[in-house]
């Protein structure tokens, strides 16, 4: 069972992800609002003339290849990070287990 302060937390963390959604409801890129950083500093970079000297070796074919490759990006960093985090967990509390012995 739930005790108090943790249904508190959790109506916390609903209202914090709850507002920014009910405050910018049908705003998108168009007025300016969800812009990514990318894009102002690509736009900034081109407004000095500057070419690049060379190009991508292999461009997605869609935003959605795109979003996909990053998506498994994170999840395999989010792999590898759990595992070095467990893998030191479990021999802190190995360790721990030994010297109780």
């Amino acid at each position: 069972m739930l005790d108090k302060k943790s249904v508190i937390l959790l109506a916390l963390v609903i209202i914090i992800a709850i507002i920014p959604l009910a405050m910018y409801n049908g705003m998108g890129e168009d007025e300016g609002y969800f812009g990514g950083s990318d894009g102002a500093a690509g736009e900034a970079i081109e407004e000095t003339g500057y070419q690049p000297w060379f190009s991508s070796i292999w461009e997605p074919p869609s935003g959605e290849i795109e979003s996909l490759l990053f998506a498994l990006q994170a999840a395999i960093g989010s792999v590898i990070i759990g595992y070095v985090l467990g893998y030191y967990k479990g021999q802190a509390k190995e360790r721990k287990r030994i010297e109780e012995e």
